[in-house]
């Protein structure tokens, strides 16, 4: 599964139609979803979020750029918020099964056709910006669109793409900056008090910013104390009790003694003057980089908030920023009641979040990606002030679709298994056996770990448990995967033949379409054996009333390597590529014979105990 979000900003929040059409452009391409459209009337501006595959994003931002260009003029357009274009800003952001340097190429691909074809100048910003300068949207953007016409004659910021010229198209629609970037969460952290300054107070910790650093205060009250400055031959550390007397004294012993550059932070976050800091107030640095926070009054929810933007999930979590936040409320006296995701969150954030704490209450990790997710959402008290489904706020997550064959009920299933049609055939049985064996086999570590006296096994038996998961997921999807992969074979022999050039279309796309009906049980079947050999630990060491569990699970795993490898091998029948087909059956034979060895090792060790 490969998804990308697209957080497309467009210069109108007023007109509600002009907005229903950009976004209809959106959802006319085929496999792209709407999640999110939020109009601000005050900043005339609307930021759109769609996922899809990296194919149907590409097609539904040209769209909806194309759609903008028609319909927004920029010339008569007013609102707070910096902007340069009916399309203002239009990034990329990788969510799954994607990477940024796919994004990246998807930014150009994208900044390139909108250029050419509607002719409108683009700057390439963030990872996808073709120099330094230009990394920065703020830079790019500067000017606005009343600063353009003089802008695209400067060789310094001749655009990427697209006319480099004032002319009546482009006064109309401005410019555009497509870029790619990180995923950013936005997420709010609620507090049990009306306070906004002490909301604030605990932004400023949090943030990678950093603060002003003040004394005299309270304990646990930082906001109420006064703020330090520097002075002539005084220049106080902004982390500990530290006064140097020159600059370059107490830069030294920050970087040693806190691991930060303050020179680097006082100029780039600060805009300070090193050679000048006499009555400038002490800065120290936040606790997190990648996150941006201030705090709040919220009307609605009668509290306040801390409001945050985490720009890396992936280097600074939604669960660390959230376990330093109650630590910093406690010191207050204030409590923590709970949080919320603004827009969606990736899969993977909550994922790591619902492990994190599973792993601190000593409990196995190794469950369904529902249970992880669902520890993540209570642990985070992600329901505390508003609703929170996880099918609709969660990105990414392996849902089975509702025509999905293992979304059936298991007595739907077998009747459709006995039909007088080859789909679903042995293939998808064979994956549906391996993923129960992978099922069982993470039963039987789940039953054994996660108790008193269980230390010893745990750290066996729960990395196993991770493990098969994984392989159980993959063998579910599996299911439905062969079924589709026999299916676009039999669509490709199906092919008219009648000329030359049809007959060679037609051996192209069946030999296409028979590699991936030969790969999709083949992977069954390794996977179907990478159970088998993690049943070894789970049968050796889990609990003795388990065990009747890890031979079935066996004995299932066991029919996953041999079904996936007899639909191999009838699939290859009709493969004139024999230097393939030798090399495949030649795998296949190693992977019976080494499955049966592991079946029995398993019964003999069952036996045993």
């Amino acid at each position: 599964m490969k998804i990308v979000e697209c957080v497309p900003n467009f210069s109108e929040g007023k007109d509600r139609g002009i907005i229903d059409k950009i976004t209809k452009a959106i959802e006319s391409v085929e496999d792209v979803e709407l999640k999110d459209v939020d109009m601000g009337a005050d900043m005339n501006r609307t930021v759109v979020t769609f996922v899809g595959d990296p194919k149907g994003v590409k097609e539904a931002a040209f769209r909806a750029i194309k759609m903008a260009s028609e319909l927004i003029d920029m010339s008569k357009h007013k609102g707070s918020h910096p902007r340069m274009g009916a399309t203002d800003v239009c990034p990329f952001v990788p969510v799954t099964g994607v990477t940024m340097e796919d994004c990246i190429e998807i930014a150009r691909e994208v900044g390139e056709r909108v250029g050419s074809e509607l002719g409108i100048p683009i700057y390439l910003y963030e990872e996808a910006a073709t120099e330094e300068k230009r990394r920065n949207l703020a830079s790019v953007r500067s000017g606005e669109y009343e600063g353009l016409k003089d802008k695209l004659v400067d060789p310094k910021w001749k655009p990427d793409f697209g006319p480099a010229g004032w002319d009546d198209l482009v006064e109309h629609t401005g410019a555009t900056a497509i870029g790619a970037r990180e995923f950013l969460i936005a997420y709010n952290i609620n507090l049990n008090t009306r306070n906004a300054k002490i909301a604030w107070d605990i932004a400023f910790e949090l943030r990678d910013r950093g603060r002003s650093k003040r004394v005299g205060g309270p304990d646990g009250h930082y906001w109420k104390g006064d703020i330090e400055r520097y002075s002539k031959e005084r220049f106080p550390c902004g982390e500990c009790d530290h006064v140097a007397k020159t600059f370059e004294e107490v830069r030294t012993h920050t970087e040693k003694e806190h691991g930060y550059d303050l020179k680097e932070l006082l100029e780039k976050d600060y805009d300070y003057d090193v050679s000048r800091l006499e009555g400038k107030a002490v800065k120290k640095k936040g606790k997190f980089d990648h996150c941006k926070a201030i705090g709040w009054y919220v009307e609605e929810f009668e509290r306040a908030q801390i409001s945050i933007n985490l720009t890396n999930y992936k280097k600074t979590s939604v669960h660390e920023v959230y376990e330093e936040a109650k630590r910093l409320a406690s010191d207050m006296g204030v409590s923590v009641t709970g949080s919320e995701i603004v827009g969606i969150v990736p899969f993977q954030a909550m994922m790591d979040s619902g492990r994190y704490y599973l792993d601190k209450q000593g409990q196995p990790t190794g469950v369904p990606w529902m249970d992880i997710v669902e520890t993540a959402v209570q642990s985070l008290g992600l329901r505390d002030v508003t609703d929170f489904h996880i099918e609709t706020k969660v990105i990414g997550a392996p849902y089975s679709t509702d025509t999905a064959l293992v979304s059936m009920k298991v007595d739907e299933f077998v009747h459709e298994v006995s039909r007088d049609s080859s789909t679903p055939g042995g293939g998808s049985i064979a994956a549906l056996a391996g993923s129960l064996g992978a099922g069982l086999c993470s039963m039987v570590c789940n039953l054994s770990t996660g108790g008193r006296g269980t230390e010893d096994v745990d750290e066996i038996l729960m990395p196993v448990a991770d493990r098969v998961q994984d392989l159980k997921d993959a063998l579910v999807r599996a299911v439905d995967e062969d079924t589709s992969a026999f299916d676009s074979y039999m669509d490709a022999k199906r092919m008219p033949d009648s000329t030359p050039e049809q007959k060679e279309l037609r051996r192209a796309k069946m030999l296409e379409g028979l590699k991936v009906a030969v790969d999709v049980p083949l992977e069954t079947a390794r996977r179907s054996f990478e159970v088998m050999e993690l049943l070894v630990p789970a049968a050796k060491y889990g609990k003795k009333g388990a065990l009747s569990d890890a031979v079935v699970g066996a004995q299932m795993a066991y029919s996953g390597v041999i079904g996936g490898i007899e639909n191999v091998k009838i699939n290859l029948e009709d493969m004139d590529d024999k230097d393939y087909a030798d090399e495949v059956l030649s795998q296949c034979e190693e992977i019976k014979q080494n499955a049966w060895d592991k079946l029995v090792e398993i019964q003999d060790i069952v036996n045993k105990r």
